[in-house]
């Protein structure tokens, strides 16, 4: 994947480097110069001693993306009370290739870490507007330490921000692998070189990996094939969010696929399983202010009852006949007494993996046809939340997860 000219030669000018960071993009000039500048920042101050490179791999933006990226530099350190002498930083800024999306986006930072001999890498995503120079230290230092191959980042977010993670992917991977990694498809990591190379030997880039299921691949490489593992605490996680209620039938057809595709990779790891425990935790915990997330519940109930009107016929496939019945009922409720309970949701999640699994229909169809009761899901938590500050919020996540933990015996006896 890395060969244009013009890459080439600025690889071998450095040489190699101790720090990579990576910056995947696309149409990301609004912001990503924010981003740039943040992370020089954080290197010079707490790495000036380490060779750093940064790389921005680009999906062909045409808003002057790598432009942002070229311009974006940090003139004055002193003001940022650095006062020691700072190794050189370097910038590559190139476009990838392969299959459009994110994971593509890392292929090409892995290959880089990898060329350059990184010892301690990093990503973040182009979007954020809440980056310091401390998530630099955060993220790396218990890399370059030596202690931990693999640093997930955990944040405050909105309560109504990642109801993909919150709803599924937090529940799943904590049941499936016993850590409490609070955001497994945060898009912000700190990875060892070790573990970079690990990632390139894997043949996922013709798969839906390379789109949007990089994340939760990344997490559950590092936790199925024993990497040693934390979370350091960054802040707040203010990004380019979005309404759940709006489509991410695509974002969550691939995720949720890639966990599930994982499971059965991994069988053999997760079955003997059962709880779970925290991980080691970095960063200072403190309050943040949140900005909102404006959810329209109406729609996500609208799309919801279409579905236990349309789908009943392929769900009968997948699910019980007693949740499908709860199903029935929940969409005759009218919207201030519309609940979803977690314990229905548990058993949803479970009998999608197993027909996943066992390819009992179209996989395209079957994930296709979650997206209604992922949206009925997630406009039962925002109706029960609305009254609740973010900690009850979170205790009500944390009650998910326990019954994803509680229920697991079910997975595990119905996996053929």
């Amino acid at each position: 994947m890395i060969n244009r000219q013009e890459v080439s030669q600025q690889l071998r000018a450095i040489g190699s480097a101790d720090i990579l960071v990576g910056i995947p993009s696309f149409n990301n000039a609004r912001t990503i110069g924010h981003v740039v500048k943040a992370v020089q920042a954080g290197l010079a101050k707490y790495f000036p001693e380490h060779k750093a490179v940064l790389v921005n791999s680009d999906g062909g933006s045409r808003d002057g993306t790598m432009d942002a990226v070229d311009r974006a530099v940090v003139e004055d350190l002193h003001s940022l009370l650095v006062r020691h002498r700072v190794e050189p930083f370097h910038k590559i800024a190139m476009p990838y290739s392969g299959i459009p999306g994110k994971g593509s986006a890392f292929r090409a930072i892995f290959e880089l870490a990898d060329t350059l001999g990184a010892k301690a890498c990093a990503v973040v995503d182009s979007d954020l507007r809440s980056i310091t120079p401390e998530w630099m230290e955060l993220l790396l230092t218990p890399v370059l330490d030596g202690q931990f191959d693999f640093v997930a980042p955990q944040y405050h977010r909105h309560k109504y921000d990642g109801t993909i993670t919150n709803s599924i992917i937090y529940p799943l991977t904590r049941a499936l692998y016993g850590k409490r990694l609070r955001q497994p498809i945060g898009g912000d990591f700190g990875f060892s070189g070790r573990l970079a190379r690990h990632y390139l030997g894997k043949d996922v880039w013709q798969t839906d990996i390379a789109r949007y299921g990089i994340d939760i691949w990344m997490t559950s490489e590092a936790l199925a094939n024993g990497f040693r593992t934390a979370q350091a605490f960054l802040g707040a996680k203010i990004h380019d969010a979005k309404d759940p209620g709006s489509d991410l039938s695509a974002m969550l057809a691939q995720v949720v696929g890639s966990a599930f595709s994982l499971m059965a990779e991994y069988h053999g790891v997760w079955k003997e399983i059962r709880g779970s425990a925290s991980v080691p935790q970095f960063g200072f915990q403190y309050t943040v202010g949140l900005e909102s997330v404006n959810v329209d519940v109406g729609r996500m109930l609208g799309i919801f009852r279409n579905g236990v009107r349309d789908l009943g016929a392929l769900w009968q496939s997948v699910l019980g006949r007693g949740d499908l019945d709860a199903l029935n009922a929940l969409a005759t409720a009218p919207e201030n007494e519309f609940r979803f309970p977690p314990s229905l949701w548990t058993r949803i999640i479970y009998d999608y993996a197993l027909a996943y699994h066992k390819k009992s229909l179209s996989r395209e169809h079957l994930l296709k046809s979650l997206v209604p009761l992922y949206l009925g899901r997630t406009a039962a938590f925002v109706l029960e939340a609305a009254a609740m500050g973010q900690d009850e919020a979170e205790a009500e996540i944390e009650k998910l997860c326990l019954e994803f933990e509680g229920a697991k015996p079910y997975l595990v006896a119905n996996w053929r």
